[in-house]
């Protein structure tokens, strides 16, 4: 047994060599920690403290895109002494309008009934209220697909007797897409923004801390001249009405954050 510990050694060691060994290990322990920390306090030189600085900045990114949607309201306003007289008209014109509108190519789910009203309609001879006739009122939205039919759409409608035309307006008919474009054109002029301020100001830009945006875009055109025309009764027999959908401008504005080093 003896022989095994002066081979090992173990015994041979004065316990002033061992604290020695311990002392040093941990005196560079203690010094690498620090070396640590003081790289990481490295970016904050002449701050009070370690806090987060950061930079917020603003960016805008707009895309031109062509309308591909047009939705109108066609109506129809009818007056009998009888309320089912004039129910009765106002269905069977409204029927047929609805017909024509699907033989053109108008899928049934693109037609919706807006309003459906009816109500007395009175005359005051000498102050006195006397019942004149009944007047029923019947409107639906038409979504439009096809851009080149509008104007033949507003003209079939008009010569089978609708008489209250009118709030054509464009949409896009997928326009997350076209806001996607808006909103990496947006984030990339903040971006180049912000590394132009941070270059002047002699920082650096860190990770993307937050991020917030708001859009808008686009223009409605109508037909409220034709629609006035045809009220008055002298739409039946004009022509077709050329209309033009334009380009609408998707705008994206995003206020973004960076931490700056």
């Amino acid at each position: 047994m003896d022989q095994q510990k002066n081979e090992c050694g173990c015994n041979n060691l004065p316990v002033w060599k061992i604290l020695g060994a311990i002392l040093t290990l941990w005196l560079v322990v203690f010094i690498s920690v620090l070396t640590w920390n003081e790289v990481k306090k490295h970016d904050y030189i002449g701050r009070e403290s370690q806090q987060t600085y950061t930079i917020t900045i603003d960016g805008e990114g707009k895309v031109t895109a062509t309308p591909d949607i047009a939705e109108i309201s066609l109506g129809l306003q009818t007056e009998n002494v009888k309320v089912a007289s004039a129910q009765k008209e106002n269905t069977d014109k409204m029927n047929q309008i609805i017909a024509e509108l699907k033989s053109m190519g108008i899928e049934a789910k693109d037609i919706k009934t807006a309003s459906y009203t009816i109500y007395p309609n009175y005359d005051y001879p000498s102050g006195r209220q006397v019942l004149k006739n009944y007047v029923v009122s019947q409107n639906v939205t038409v979504k439009i697909r096809s851009l080149d039919k509008i104007g033949d759409v507003v003209q079939k409608a008009a010569t089978l007797g609708a008489n209250q035309i009118g709030g054509l307006s464009f949409t896009i008919d997928e326009p997350e897409k076209i806001k996607q474009q808006a909103r990496e054109l947006a984030l990339i002029a903040a971006k180049q923004k912000a590394e132009s301020l941070a270059k002047l100001a002699g920082v650096r830009l860190g990770k993307l801390v937050s991020f917030t945006e708001s859009a808008y875009g686009g223009s409605i055109p109508n037909v409220r001249d034709y629609a006035l025309k045809v009220e008055s009764g002298m739409g039946g027999a004009a022509p077709a009405p050329a209309v033009e959908a334009g380009s609408q401008d998707v705008v994206i504005n995003v206020m973004v954050t960076y931490e700056v080093l």
